[in-house]
């Protein structure tokens, strides 16, 4: 193993913040996962993520050999809506995984995204690298994959801020009893069903804005921006309201005529790791669902 030493020069900081400082080019979880496996100490001890240092300290962080992920490159033919030395960000199609998994070990997102960018391998997680948020399977649209560890650091910071904003276009079922609305409830793994999220008292905040675009008769058609990022959470909160999305078999049922759920991440707005400047990339709606759309009349 190699190792990084310094001194603390500026005091009572917790260890994982000023590991972070000095290592830019890893990412908070990296940190954290290199002092819970004992491999920073303190003065010769070893230390904790939240225990806080103080100048003249010596920090010593042992560097582990980097693990080769096991995911492998598979040529896909990806729509890219952008790239540079940074991040890419591509239009995913719906039936598309976005990293491997139990049910897809391979032939996901991921595995598209490294024949374009074979760099992006140990960036992130061993498993999902570059991954820094994730859409459901066939939910389509927006996705931004980082290239490099700092890139995904910042963006992974971002998502953690919230300053990251997404648009989603949906139809649900029936028409919404008000125009416009905030939908605030808890998310988690629902207790009684695995596969599902629901809305528990002690899950964690979740908030999702709303407004409706075009009315249906059976049908409302919304611009959503979730304001946090919980797992199923635009499908939970809508089908809470008893508007569940359209063609969600899974909170909501099948649609004669529509093969998946009616959701599309139309544009993700986020600053430029590099850069420092705003950007939003934009996906218009998929055919699919367009097709669906225009039958309403």
């Amino acid at each position: 193993m190699n190792a990084l030493n310094f001194v603390v020069k500026e005091g009572d900081v917790r260890l994982d913040q000023m590991v972070a400082l000095m290592m830019p080019q890893y990412s908070r979880s990296k940190v954290r996962d290199l002092i819970v496996k004992g491999l920073v100490t303190i003065d010769g001890k070893i230390g904790k993520p939240s225990i806080r240092v103080l100048p003249g300290q010596q920090i010593v962080v042992e560097m582990p050999r980097v693990l080769e992920t096991t995911v492998r490159p598979q040529k896909m033919d990806l729509s890219v809506i952008f790239e540079d030395g940074s991040f890419i960000v591509i239009d995913k199609p719906a039936g598309l995984s976005v990293h491997p998994g139990p049910g897809h070990l391979d032939g996901t997102l991921v595995n598209g995204v490294m024949a374009i960018c074979p760099g992006i391998a140990g960036v992130g997680e061993k498993n999902r690298p570059g991954i820094v948020h994730r859409l459901d399977m066939d939910t389509s649209g927006v996705i931004v994959v980082a290239k490099n560890e700092q890139c995904h650091r910042s963006l992974s910071d971002q998502f953690k801020n919230r300053t990251i904003t997404k648009k989603y276009l949906a139809l649900v079922n029936g028409n919404m009893d008000e125009q416009r609305a905030i939908v605030e409830a808890p998310i988690a793994r629902n207790p009684h069903d695995r596969k599902k999220m629901a809305i528990v008292d002690n899950g964690r905040e979740s908030t999702t804005e709303y407004r409706v675009v075009e009315r249906f008769p059976h049908f409302d058609y919304l611009r959503i921006k979730p304001k946090t990022g919980r797992t199923h959470q635009i499908r939970v909160h809508l089908s809470s309201l008893g508007h569940p999305v359209a063609g969600d078999s899974l909170y909501g049922g099948t649609i004669d005529g529509l093969e998946r759920q009616f959701l599309h991440a139309e544009s993700i707005s986020l600053t430029h790791p590099a850069d420092n400047i705003l950007m939003e990339f934009k996906s218009p709606l998929a055919q699919d669902l367009l097709k669906f759309k225009k039958s309403l009349g």
